[in-house]
């Protein structure tokens, strides 16, 4: 695709549900680089309200910045009327969080996304509507017995150690689907949802399947095990262990937001895109272990333990990116060891990053003596 292309978005107006999320707000920026009108939906209750204007530069009073439910068919089918485009982002995204309370994770990913399905499809100015997906929904690839949720602590790190290592899985589009979380299979659902959807209403859509994003102003969440690098370096930060879930044997293909951003920009507008499912990713598996190997290198004397898998957490595997390379004509330019290095030196300079609650359980590991 050539960048000529992108002209095509100037003077568009696009609807980003989820726009002023860590992803939303990155695709928003890009799209104003452009010359497009970027209209965010989003409820701004993730994160404190601080956070979102001092790190995501989110002004709640631009009249662009619309606080609401994508569940809210009214408001949506008003928002839904004044667009070109659509980018679906807004999720309940926290795997860990979708595991707890799996009826939230109802209610925002697959009742929202029809909503906006239902106004899309009604609206026939809609040119595309881009459905954010996700690489979890391919689980843990085939062998399907890798590891099964009866298995003991041992046999899954003996699996990691013995057979992931060696042989991580590559996941084609074409590969079948086999979600192990709650959040996965909302994404699944929002895949065929949006295809059944759209189609019967000649409406062009296309399915994006993130890989592990990560990069700043990424900031973590109480009780959650989703991303890795924003978590090592913060506990990094404040001398605090870095913990590596079953081992950090785990493989996950880390890809930048800014180039999730690009990519989901292109995916709007790419002709070859109409109706297709793309992964964005950058073809290179990473362990996790290796994440923490990379933020010890920025912040050495940094120690890390090995703790139990969680629930609904996958061994993973890395993408196969020849069809997005072929589709959008582009691939991510940031590399792990870059991004890293980024989110590292972002935190150094902007403290505020690291959440209170995180800094009290250094203070707890410290013990009196911290004043």
């Amino acid at each position: 695709m050539q960048e000529t292309e992108l002209k095509n978005l100037v003077g568009r107006t696009v609807l980003i549900t989820g726009g002023a999320g860590l992803i939303g707000s990155r695709i928003a920026v890009r799209l104003r680089e452009i010359g497009a009108r970027p209209l965010s939906l989003c409820t701004l209750d993730a994160y404190p309200r601080h956070t979102y204007r001092s790190l995501f530069r989110i002004d709640p009073a631009d009249p662009d910045v619309v606080v609401g439910d994508v569940q809210d068919p009214d408001l949506v089918r008003s928002l839904v009327a004044e667009s070109d485009y659509v980018v679906h982002a807004a999720a309940l995204a926290d795997v860990a969080a979708c595991t707890r309370d799996p009826l939230s994770a109802i209610r925002t990913n697959i009742t929202g996304t029809q909503v906006l399905l239902d106004a899309t499809a009604a609206h026939k100015r809609i040119r595309r509507l881009v459905f954010v997906s996700s690489a979890g929904v391919y689980g843990n690839g085939a062998p399907e017995d890798w590891a099964r949720p009866h298995d003991e602590y041992r046999t899954v790190r003996k699996l990691l150690e013995t057979v992931y290592e060696r042989v991580p899985p590559q996941f084609h589009e074409h590969t079948p689907l086999r979600p192990m979380s709650v959040y996965a299979n909302t994404k699944a659902w929002g895949e065929t949802q949006t295809a059944l959807t759209l189609s019967a209403a000649a409406v062009s859509y296309t399915v994006v399947r993130y890989f592990s994003v990560y990069g700043e102003p990424q900031v973590i969440k109480r009780n959650s095990h989703s991303w890795v690098v924003a978590w090592f370096a913060a506990r990094a930060a404040l001398g605090l262990p870095l913990h590596l879930n079953g081992g950090g044997h785990q493989i996950r293909d880390l890809v930048h937001v800014e180039d999730i951003a690009t990519a989901t920009t292109r995916a709007l507008i790419a002709p070859r895109a109409h109706n297709e499912t793309i992964n964005v990713g950058t073809g290179t598996p990473t362990s996790i272990r290796k994440v923490a190997e990379l933020v010890i290198g920025r912040r050495p004397g940094t120690r890390f333990v090995e703790t139990p898998m969680p629930p609904g957490d996958p061994l993973g595997g890395y993408a196969s990116v020849r069809h997005m390379e072929a589709v959008l004509g582009w691939r991510p330019g940031i590399t792990v060891e870059e991004g890293v290095e980024r989110y590292t030196d972002w935190l150094d300079r902007t403290p505020e990053a690291v959440p209170s609650w995180l800094r009290n359980e250094f203070r707890t590991c410290r013990g009196p003596l911290v004043r």
